[in-house]
């Protein structure tokens, strides 16, 4: 399988609403979306969004990393897709971002050509039994706005199905944030309901937030301190809560998720295809994760359309089991780039929902051209 064409699509789309996080507002998606062509005429679809905050990517840095990536591997044939990283690393360090877009297309295509959806071949891969009907994923929903609008906007979503919740917290005082907790898991009994502070709470705060009589009914608390903490930082937190702790920004594959076991600091964590390089390395922490009884999060970053979303969802169906949720981004555009966007159906995704080949799902050529960041155009390569 060679690749005979490719088109960077550099991407803003709109949010409903912002989305308020401790180190950074966000109104829009600024996401790049690849398209290749192989050989043979397929399509291979991949994303991956901006994160400064987090993966260290702007836009421009993606599009010319991603660009450089491509003129560099394209001439490559591609056979086995346990190799595919190991021929990006060697002409290109970090990146995760960029490596984790070009994957996906490559495995998007490399699945069509099998004639498979891309969460069966993850299941072969990792030599999981043989499944044909997955469970369905829950999607996490999260909520903010002001204590009256969290939650009107949770008792209708609940209304709607929702069982899996993230209330940001780290933005107002702390014990304005304890109180909005209490508030909200009153009205949502029974259900997965978590915080993520993306790093903003220093330890005292982060002791106190875990430690309230408040918060006791929460199922986890994610990346309360930031990833910069010291060891002794996390080993404190882990020690002193009264609930479960999950990890984010600390985590960006196999190695971070293997020290934090050894210190036994954390509970779960939440992966992103952006921060571990790809599917096969993010199904690579979710074994790990499994094998050593700690929990997963599946999560896009904010926000990407819903070709990242599938190949996530792949994964959480590959799995076949993401006890904290799935946060599924697209959820949060004004608009989609897929003609049939995915959606929870009373609070879960179902398999039904993609096409069984490759990712499952296609954008429309249309919506991608008029969502091209102003003063941009598209990339060939």
């Amino acid at each position: 399988m060679k690749i005979v064409q490719a088109q960077i699509y550099p991407l803003s789309i709109p949010l409903i609403d912002p989305i308020k996080m401790s180190g950074e507002t966000i109104n829009e998606a600024k996401t790049v979306v690849l398209r290749l062509i192989d050989d043979s005429g397929f399509i291979g679809w991949g994303e991956a969004s901006v994160a400064p905050l987090m993966t260290g990517e702007t836009l421009d840095s993606l599009l010319g990393n991603l660009r450089y990536l491509l003129l560099r591997v394209r001439d490559l044939d591609w056979k086995n897709p346990c190799e595919f990283n190991e021929l990006f690393n060697r002409v290109l360090y970090g990146n995760s971002s960029v490596k984790s877009c070009l994957q996906m297309a490559l495995l998007d295509l490399h699945t069509k050509h099998k004639e498979i959806p891309l969460w069966k071949y993850l299941r072969e891969l990792f030599d999981k039994p043989s499944l044909e009907n997955p469970p369905m994923l829950p999607i996490l929903r999260m909520i903010g706005g002001s204590p009256e609008k969290e939650l009107a906007d949770a008792a209708i979503l609940r209304k709607e199905g929702y069982r899996h919740w993230k209330i940001k917290v780290g933005l107002l005082p702390i014990e304005s944030d304890i109180d909005r907790v209490e508030a909200l898991c009153s009205v949502l009994q029974g259900d997965v309901v978590s915080v993520d502070a993306n790093g903003a709470m220093n330890l005292d705060n982060a002791v106190r937030f875990c430690t309230s009589d408040k918060t006791k009914l929460l199922a986890f608390a994610e990346q309360l301190i930031s990833a910069k903490s010291s060891v002794c930082e996390f080993r404190e937190l882990k020690k002193q809560s009264k609930i479960p702790i999950g990890l984010d920004e600390s985590i960006h594959g196999v190695n971070e998720i293997e020290r934090f076991i050894e210190l036994k600091s954390f509970d779960g964590a939440s992966l992103k295809l952006i921060k571990t390089g790809g599917l096969i390395e993010s199904m690579e922490c979710a074994q790990l994760l499994e094998k050593n009884g700690l929990k997963v999060n599946l999560a896009c970053k904010v926000a990407e359309t819903s070709i990242s979303a599938a190949a996530t969802a792949a994964l959480g169906f590959a799995m076949g089991n993401i006890p904290w949720g799935f946060s599924m981004s697209n959820q949060y555009l004004r608009f989609d780039v897929c003609e049939q966007p995915l959606k929870a159906n009373q609070g879960f995704l179902n398999i039904e929902q993609l096409i069984p080949l490759g990712i499952g799902i296609a954008p429309e050529d249309e919506i991608l051209g008029a969502s091209l960041v102003k003063g941009y155009s598209i990339i060939s390569c």
